[in-house]
């Protein structure tokens, strides 16, 4: 993370000697849509990256933050930037995995990643990032970089020791891949919306649920009736792109080019590190309202990743592009001693 660290150090360095932001038009005028809603804590963050950067570009590139939905549905941003509708996104690769099978995988590889900086890692130095925009660029479409919230904590009502422990697990999960790999694992997934789930638990319907982050399944009370919550999370981690209409990008000087860069991994470890600070202290008041915090050791990851990677596998049989996603996630995992 050296070269991170570095990177946002010099996009600190240069906001804090610039000179006052010169009164001109902006030559990149951009409509971020975000994936968040307006109450999101996310939003906040992504409207001060978008003013850090106005102050490093000393005005040249304006972005404007709007929450999801503000002007097209949360799955149609991809296509809202390559028509030019839309400047670009914060949002997850995900929403377009039914345009191919690799956006999927490279978005989320279900139980693929143990912490964020292992996906960056990957990204930034693994050849994910070029592979993304190899992926994204025929729809009109340039992925500066990518950002996550983290590691999905995981709620059940029941002690969850392992992978063992999930056989027969009936549990609320999203449908696709993380379904799959579920299923393929021993659980009994059920698909339900997001608006079922703590009720589900109540009644009894699921004894667990894939839901969200630590703190925001604490927020919501799920760990009242769900008191055995796994933390950090050994499944999902989304992928966000931070991404632009292509044409303008290319049109873009490099001095530009290289502060937004820099400004995507500022964004990144902000995001990651707000999140990581409020699970902590969620973490505290839950185990101070008697609930039991399991943190699977990586012998029991690494089972689950092998149940993952069968399913990836399955993936990656559907399309080309899935299969090069397929063959560099793995590749990369191997050498990294991720895949045992």
């Amino acid at each position: 993370m050296k070269t991170l660290f570095f990177s946002t150090l010099t996009l600190a360095v240069a906001l804090t000697t610039l000179g006052p932001i010169a009164a001109h038009a902006a030559e990149y005028d951009w409509k971020f849509q975000s994936g968040e809603p307006a109450g999101s804590i996310f939003i906040p963050i992504q409207q001060q990256w978008a003013e850090r950067v106005r102050a490093a570009t000393n005005g040249r590139v304006n972005i404007e933050i709007v929450p999801v939905g503000s002007v097209v549905a949360y799955n149609e941003t991809h296509d809202a930037i390559g028509a030019g509708i839309l400047g670009g996104h914060i949002a997850s690769t995900e929403y377009i995995a039914g345009k191919d099978p690799a956006f999927a995988l490279i978005a989320n590889p279900v139980g693929g990643w143990g912490s964020p900086h292992e996906l960056f890692r990957y990204m930034k130095y693994g050849g994910g990032h070029e592979l993304l925009n190899e992926l994204l660029h025929p729809y009109g479409v340039h992925a500066i970089g990518v950002a996550t919230s983290g590691l999905e904590a995981f709620v059940s009502t029941k002690p969850l020791m392992g992978v063992a422990d999930l056989k027969g697990l009936k549990m609320r999960s999203p449908e696709g891949l993380v379904t799959e790999t579920f299923a393929a694992a021993g659980a009994a997934p059920v698909n339900l919306p997001t608006s079922e789930v703590f009720t589900a638990l109540d009644k009894g319907v699921v004894d667990a649920a894939d839901y969200s982050s630590f703190s925001v399944n604490q927020g919501l009370g799920l760990h009242d009736i769900a008191k055995h919550p796994v933390y950090p999370g050994f499944h999902s981690m989304p992928l966000l792109e931070v991404s632009v209409n292509k044409k303008q990008w290319d049109s873009m000087p490099a001095d530009l080019r290289q502060i937004l860069e820099f400004s995507v991994d500022w964004l990144a470890y902000e995001k990651v590190s707000v999140i990581a600070m409020a699970d902590l202290k969620a973490i505290v008041e839950a185990r101070a309202q008697g609930v039991t915090v399991h943190n699977w050791n990586q012998g029991e990851r690494a089972k689950f990743r092998a149940f993952a990677r069968d399913q990836w596998r399955k993936k990656a049989g559907e399309s080309a592009d899935a299969r090069k996603v397929f063959d560099s996630l793995t590749s990369y995992m191997e050498a990294q001693g991720l895949l045992r």
